[in-house]
Parts: C-alpha cells; sequence; structure tokens
C-alpha cells in the first residue's frame, strides 16, 4: 500500500466530516487507507469516521505526540500523511499527491532503492482560518509543517504540545496546502489557548524550574505582540488579525504565570498528615 492517512480524535464531529471528504480523492486514486484513532469520544465521531471507511482504532489518551505515534504504528502504508481533524487536503494538494509531482522528483519515485537521495519527508504549507479569515501574515502562512514522510523515517517528538515530526533523511516541500479551520469563534479559541498555556507551562518547568518574571509574563508577551502584529505585518489581516496576535501575546503570559504556579506547588512542604 502507497499511502496511509492517519488521524487523532477527540469530539471532533464537527470536523472529522469535511476532513475525511478532502481524502476520497486519495483513496479512490492511490488506494490509500485512513486510520482514525479515537482517545474516547462521547459524540459522533467514531460512526462519522466508520461510515467514511476509516480504520477505527480505540486508544485511551496518552499525549498528543504519543496519539500520533500509535496511529502510524497502525498504518500500512509505505507513507504516512498525518492530519488534525481540523485539515483539510485542498484540492491542488490532493492532485499534486495523486500526480506525484513534488518539485525536484516524485515523491513516488522516493520508494525505490535506487533514489537514496530522494526527500523521506515533505513540508506542506497551511492556511490557518481564524474567525472565518484566512491569516497571510504575521507568521501564520506558509505555516510549513512536516506532514508527508516515509513510513519508519518520520516520528512525532515525545512533548506536551506543538508536537513536531522527527526526520531521518532529507526533506522536500509541496505547493499545494493543508487548510486548517482551527478557530471559527472565539470562545473556541481561547479554550484552546488556556488548554495550551497548561501544557506549555509543564514543557517549561520540565525543562527548569520557572521564579515569578515580569519578563516573561509581561514583557515577552509585549514584544511577541510587537514582533508578530507590526513586524511580521499581522496588522493586514484586519480586526481578525488583531484580535488573534492580542490574545496569542496573552497565551505567552499565561504559559509562564503557570510555570511559575507550578514551579511554586512543587516546591511547598507536604502538608502535615491528619491525626
Amino acid at each position: 500500500m502507497l499511502l496511509s492517512v492517519t488521524i487523532i480524535t477527540l469530539n471532533e464531529e464537527h470536523n472529522i466530516g469535511p476532513t475525511l471528504d478532502s481524502v476520497a480523492p486519495l483513496r479512490r486514486e492511490l488506494g490509500a487507507e485512513v486510520v482514525v484513532v479515537d482517545s474516547g469520544s462521547t459524540d459522533h465521531t467514531v460512526e462519522i469516521a466508520r461510515a467514511h471507511g476509516a480504520k477505527v482504532f480505540i486508544e485511551d489518551w496518552k499525549g498528543f505526540a504519543a496519539q500520533k505515534n500509535f496511529a502510524i504504528e497502525k498504518a500500512g502504508g509505505d507513507w504516512i500523511l498525518s492530519l488534525d481533524a481540523d485539515e483539510i487536503v485542498s484540492p491542488e494538494l490532493a492532485q499534486e499527491l495523486i500526480n506525484g509531482r513534488t518539485g525536484p522528483g516524485e515523491w513516488r519515485r522516493t520508494l525505490s532503492r535506487q533514489h537514496p537521495e530522494a526527500p523521506a519527508g515533505f513540508f506542506i504549507p497551511r492556511k490557518n482560518f481564524f474567525l472565518s479569515r484566512w491569516m497571510k501574515h504575521g507568521g501564520f502562512w506558509p505555516d510549513r509543517k512536516l506532514r508527508l514522510f516515509r513510513r519508519g523515517a518520520g516520528r512525532f517528538q515525545d512533548r506536551p504540545v506543538h508536537e513536531t515530526v522527527e526526520l531521518t533523511g532529507a526533506s522536500g516541500t509541496l505547493q499545494g496546502a493543508l487548510i486548517h479551520n482551527a478557530y471559527p469563534t472565539l470562545s473556541g479559541y481561547l479554550g484552546q489557548m488556556n488548554r495550551y498555556s497548561s501544557l506549555g507551562a509543564e514543557m517549561a518547568v520540565g525543562q527548569r524550574k520557572r521564579g515569578f518574571s515580569p519578563v516573561d509574563i509581561i514583557i515577552r508577551p509585549k514584544l511577541t505582540f510587537l514582533y508578530n502584529y507590526i513586524f511580521r505585518l499581522g496588522f493586514l489581516d484586519g480586526r481578525e488579525g488583531l484580535l488573534l496576535h492580542l490574545y496569542h501575546a496573552g497565551y505567552v503570559s499565561w504559559k509562564y504565570a503557570k510555570a511559575w504556579e507550578l514551579s511554586r506547588k512543587s516546591s511547598l512542604p507536604a502538608a502535615a498528615p491528619k491525626l
């Protein structure tokens, strides 16, 4: 089998249908399989995935990287296309994969041992939408992610959040894009940033204990906003761009405040047992 599409899910009934529809051409033209690893959805995610012909596995949540690596282990394809449940394969990207053309050479030819210099993985640009607007500036485009890789050559690094693929071998870049409809509402974005800031705080404390730092909690967020909104032209994305970069700076502040809180808790003496 040439290609496996892997997706991890938890209560994604509003996203998983369009995602699976977008990979239908890959199933039809390339014979690709779709592997969905669900971690206990209580909505109709699993039913929708099965109705679309996906192979569904139920696995307790162990973290983003661990879930995605589990999905890779269940895949039978020579190549892995790893998607998030809120990402859509654009028609241009689907056609690029079907044609096998990736710029220097064809990605399907890299299966041959006669082409050891060919890439073992490919970066794919993402179109990120915030409040239904494509964010073209501020570092959110082209936002290339390593998502297509030869099985055995790529694995997600074990980290709580912002997991990335560690690739053994050379990499290339595709032209077609993923469509990332991550944040259609402000409440959804703020809730996600709250969860991500907690995971980011765990990562920061894992590196070293964090004291209460006004630089990290006040100055760093302001500099982040200035850099992305002004110097990286985020202001060109209108009102949506202003809100995105404003609240992203808030995420930075939350992360370091939570890191201080975690460090503080770990240093407090244990409570005396009740007699």
